[in-house]
């Protein structure tokens, strides 16, 4: 009788489909925190099963190369995505338990934004950008543009409230950004490519205030980048792939 054949080999599971990570319990203290974040476009698996958590006051850069999720994880926290499974909690509470228009407030009240091209209205001097935010929570006009005007000048562009963004330079137009987005008092910033558009001196120049004025502020931060040297500058670094966490690094940030 011959010898039965051999069994085939089991087949690698397609990427798409490879099983998702058991979800761990958030970090104690942690004030972001995401668990097992799954995010598919179609057949693409943009997030597969992520983790993380954000301590208060810490920096965290977010890298991997184009495609590997890095952006869908940041919209994902932000809100501004709702992930197929998974949760996101901000200070313990359930961010995607929310209706979009409690989303939306939880990313005027409690998040700030600064964006790759600032993204500024080009119609608005600087310090009516800046005021733009506490207004839209009901802040007045003239104490809002009291308190743009002071952020403005501890950024160190005291008389220049009243350029609008094409009269700036895009060092200048981001760190106006990065007073529109702390001026409301967040509990976390992104920060999507902030030094994308900028030479690399400037560049610098934007993580440093962009990570000290965080800091000071008692804000927690997480940056999205391509770039080793903006990732230096956080007290994390953290690498995706594939729509996975693979490295998950604390570093001396750079001062």
């Amino acid at each position: 009788m011959p010898p039965p054949p051999p069994a085939a080999p089991t087949p690698e599971p397609h990427p798409h489909l490879r099983p998702v990570p058991p979800v761990t319990p958030p970090l104690p203290g942690a004030r972001l925190s995401a668990r097992g974040l799954v995010k598919r476009f179609g057949p693409t698996t943009a997030l597969a099963g992520v983790d993380l958590d954000v301590l208060p006051g810490e920096s965290v850069a977010v890298m991997g190369p184009s495609g590997s999720g890095k952006s869908t994880l940041l919209h994902c926290l932000a809100g501004i995505l709702v992930p197929d499974s998974g949760a996101v909690t901000l200070s313990g509470r359930g961010l995607h338990d929310l209706d979009e228009r409690e989303r939306s407030l939880v990313r005027r009240r409690q998040y700030g934004f600064v964006f790759q091209f600032g993204q500024l209205l080009a119609e608005l001097p600087a310090v009516e950008n800046v005021a733009l935010a506490p207004m839209l929570l009901g802040t007045s006009r003239k104490e809002a543009t009291e308190l743009a005007a002071r952020w403005l000048a501890s950024l160190g562009l005291a008389g220049m409230e009243d350029r609008r963004p094409g009269e700036l330079s895009g060092g200048q137009a981001q760190r106006v950004a990065v007073a529109r987005a702390l001026i409301t008092g967040p509990e976390v910033v992104f920060a999507d490519e902030p030094t994308g558009a900028l030479d690399q001196a400037t560049g610098t120049d934007v993580m440093r205030i962009l990570t000290e004025t965080t800091r000071l502020a008692g804000a927690s931060l997480v940056v999205v980048t391509h770039d080793a040297g903006v990732a230096a500058w956080c007290d994390r670094r953290v690498e995706v792939r594939d729509g996975r966490v693979v490295a998950d690094v604390r570093q001396q940030a750079a001062r």
